[in-house]
């Protein structure tokens, strides 16, 4: 008869044999045989559907992103709410302080809130997002659609955006001043793009019905056919319209 501790050795080597065993299995020859029927049908969406355009990586089809104005530098360049520029550092508390660029006078602090980017009128713009297009804070913004916070939130994107694209509000769609669930939605309708097709043309020094013909050129199906709706992808739009600017 085996002793008890014969019998608790062997139970601990089985237990030690399976866990070997399943770790080669499920921890190394799994995630090597997905990754490699992945790379082999699937390359381009298992890396992420990475969009570059002359040899440079511009962002992902499936993750939208900001197209605002730049400085000499690429970084975002920042304004006051009543348009001036300013330039951020970080004071010796950690926190972030701002001066005037035409001055170097220093912004009041009651001022900082109303800090922030501006969209760039030579390039198509995305919707809202709640996260700012950030991978790490997808999500949507959580108001409900009665709530007085963000209909008033709707209402101040409604005329920024009419006034930006110098057209009625009434001809501002709904994917203009609302986010989509995950934040990081790529597509916009038709009906924005083409409210921003007479800003863009302006800016670029483009005749506005190639740029029509552009978003045209650039509308997706619905999914399957009758998923969703006809949509958009801003970036391969602003990557067609940069090539038809050089053109």
């Amino acid at each position: 008869m085996a002793s008890p501790t014969s019998t608790r050795i062997r139970v601990f080597l089985a237990g030690l044999r399976a866990l070997l065993v399943l770790t080669v299995i499920l921890g190394v020859a799994y995630p090597l045989t997905m990754t490699g029927l992945a790379q082999a049908a699937f390359g381009d969406r298992a890396n992420g559907s990475r969009v570059e355009v002359d040899g440079r990586e511009v962002g992902s089809s499936l993750i939208g992103q900001n197209f605002d104005l730049l400085g000499d530098d690429g970084v975002p360049r920042l304004f006051d709410a009543q348009g001036r520029e300013v330039v951020a550092r970080e004071a010796g508390d950690g926190t972030t302080a701002y001066t005037y660029l035409d001055g170097g006078t220093p912004l009041p602090d009651e001022q900082a809130d109303g800090v922030a980017t501006r969209p760039d009128p030579a390039w198509f713009q995305p919707r809202p997002s709640a996260g700012a297009y950030d991978p790490l804070a997808s999500g949507a913004s959580n108001f409900g659609p009665e709530n007085p916070e963000f209909i008033g939130l709707v209402k101040d994107r409604k005329a920024a955006v009419a006034a930006f694209n110098g057209v009625p509000e009434d001809r501002v769609p709904a994917d203009a001043v609302t986010a989509s669930g995950s934040g990081l939605d790529p597509h916009i309708s038709e009906a924005y793009a083409l409210i921003q097709v007479n800003r863009v043309a302006g800016a670029r020094g483009l005749d506005p019905a190639a740029v029509r013909s552009l978003v045209a050129d650039h509308v997706e199906g619905r999914v399957m056919g009758f998923l969703g709706d006809e949509r958009v992808n801003v970036l391969e739009l602003n990557i067609a319209l940069t090539r038809q600017a050089k053109a």
